[in-house]
């Protein structure tokens, strides 16, 4: 059986509403001594960061077929009762003593302005985990988390030859550009957002020729432009799946990713995998925070054939 190695960030995202906007209450000539505090009326704690939201989609259609890899604090066990409800393998996480999950502070106002702040903690240590402690990997995924992490585990998976996706989203800055050549030259297929995308190029001076005459496939999600894959010989445009509604675009990337690992998994074509990830996308936009989504494998492909017009 296939199976994923997931390497990434965990976090608990502590997600506030402010009932007013910021900007009634920064004062722009007195920003060098800035001190404000603002009331939320609302607060909601979540599971995230992109290995356990990856890992918890991914679940969804292939349970016991992906293995997350990352490093959490001394406060993780509230997030491991929850792996361990859902079945979600805890075989690669590392505990760090002394340190805490990593943890992002999101506040909105009225005009969807954000506030965030984001403390890395347990996951500045995600270099001390190593891709050879998963066993049976047939593949993997490179997604954001400590910066010597991604470097140690891209080069490990190149190394044992196991394919794998690069992935890295708001990990970007972290990188410059040799570092994001090296990457692209060792990994099997990159995956980045529109705007990642244009980063990258620029940040490399690798051109779109340059950059997919060196991986397998690229991935390109473009919101609600739906998104493409596109190999050395031709470009697949991927339709934007209409969601039921449209609450919190959160994790989505992250969604979209577990759909594609589970097509690569299951040697379909770019076609369907990008399908796939797309119909998941939708579910999770349609649900706010990250891992509260949920489908019965039956109704997805119900639903999948609904959509698309074929049986997967």
């Amino acid at each position: 059986m296939a199976k994923a190695l997931i390497c990434g960030s965990f976090a608990f995202d502590i997600i506030m509403n402010f009932e007013d906007q910021f900007n009634r209450h920064i004062l722009p000539d007195q920003l060098h001594r800035l001190n404000v505090s603002f009331l939320v009326s609302k607060m909601r704690r979540e599971f995230g960061g992109c290995a356990g939201n990856i890992a918890y989609n991914l679940n969804l259609l292939a349970p016991s077929a992906n293995c997350p890899m990352g490093t959490v604090g001394m406060d993780f066990d509230e997030y491991a009762g929850w792996m361990d409800q859902k079945g979600i393998s805890k075989e690669c996480i590392q505990k760090i003593d002394g340190v805490y999950t990593a943890q992002a502070y999101i506040t909105t106002d009225h005009n969807n302005n954000q506030i965030t702040i984001f403390h890395p903690g347990a996951m500045n240590y995600s270099h001390e985990n190593t891709v050879d402690q998963a066993k049976d990997i047939t593949l993997g995924i490179v997604s954001p988390d400590g910066r010597q992490g991604m470097i140690e585990h891209a080069e490990q998976f190149c190394n044992a030859r196991i394919p794998f996706i690069f992935d890295p989203g708001q990990g970007m800055p972290m990188f410059d550009d040799k570092d994001l050549i090296q990457f692209m030259e060792q990994a099997t297929w990159m995956t980045f957002n529109d705007y990642e995308f244009e980063l990258f190029k620029e940040r490399t001076g690798k051109s779109l020729n340059d950059i997919r005459s060196c991986v397998q496939a690229l991935i390109i999600t473009k919101g609600d432009k739906g998104s493409e894959i596109i190999t050395t010989n031709k470009i697949i445009d991927i339709p934007l799946v209409k969601a039921t509604s449209v609450l919190d675009p959160t994790g989505c990337g992250d969604a979209y990713r577990a759909g594609l690992l589970y097509g690569m998994m299951n040697d379909m074509d770019w076609e369907t995998t990008g399908r796939i990830a797309s119909l998941i996308g939708a579910y999770k936009i349609a649900t706010n925070g990250t891992q509260n989504h949920s489908f019965e494998r039956e109704e997805f492909f119900k639903h999948f054939e609904t959509e698309f017009g074929y049986k997967i």
